[in-house]
């Protein structure tokens, strides 16, 4: 569903993904781990189509990057730093835009049901500007999923979240694991990670410098590989 050879970005004269590879089947879940300024968010834009490679073969779902990004994005659901949100509509109305540009079927019932899931339907009718950081990132999490994307991509999601909010996260994107969903999760919490990502790869110096298999490392194992792997 995801793959990436030899994937070149440069910002200016600097380079920030170094010829990059990776691949996610279908149903996989990955956790990218990375320190600050490794190519994390800049990786992730890129397969959202929001920036263009410099070098290198970018496909999801079979569509190459940036050629077909119109397909792609049909198939995307995707959390990014920003909310993506309508402030002066309501939660309600900001998934009501979203589901018709998607042609999501019985969307009032689906519009339902995620707002539950992401716990707001009590909110569902306030204005988004009136929500906190959590809520508005709850809100982006419904928007992501509101289609049934085939390949989400999470960028740091849990960034802004109360500890109930990151436990209802953690319950969304099992379930969307649990739906054979392919999913790319970028996060700082090692612990959280390896909990619920099947494979865990690290991101240093622009490249893939270590991919393990849930089962083949330990979780507390696992710090020390990161410091070694980025040290590296």
């Amino acid at each position: 569903m995801i793959e990436v050879h030899g994937l070149v970005k440069v910002f200016g004269l600097k380079p920030i993904l170094r010829g990059l590879d990776l691949r996610l089947d279908e149903g996989e879940f990955v956790a990218l781990l990375g320190p600050n300024g490794a190519g994390k968010t800049t990786l992730l834009r890129i397969l959202a189509s929001l920036s263009r490679p410099t070098a290198g073969e970018v496909k999801v779902g079979g569509h190459p990057l940036p050629a077909r990004a119109g397909e792609a994005r049909r198939i995307l659901g995707v959390v990014s730093h920003q909310p993506l949100l309508y402030g002066d509509l309501s939660a309600e109305e900001n998934l009501k835009f979203y589901g018709r540009m998607y042609g999501v079927p019985r969307l009032d019932q689906r519009i339902a049901q995620v707002l539950k899931t992401v716990g707001l339907w009590p909110r569902r009718r306030d204005l988004v500007r009136e929500f906190s950081r959590g809520m508005q990132q709850r809100l982006s999490i419904g928007r992501a999923i509101l289609h049934d994307p085939l390949v989400v991509l999470f960028d740091e999601p849990h960034t802004g979240l109360d500890q109930e909010a990151s436990a209802m996260l953690d319950e969304v994107l099992q379930q969307v694991a649990a739906r054979g969903r392919t999913v790319l999760m970028t996060s700082h919490d090692l612990t959280r990670a390896s909990d619920l990502a099947e494979r865990i790869d690290i991101l240093s110096k622009g490249v893939i410098a270590g991919s393990y298999r849930r089962g083949e490392i330990a979780a507390s194992e696992l710090p020390e590989i990161y410091r070694e792997v980025t040290r590296a």
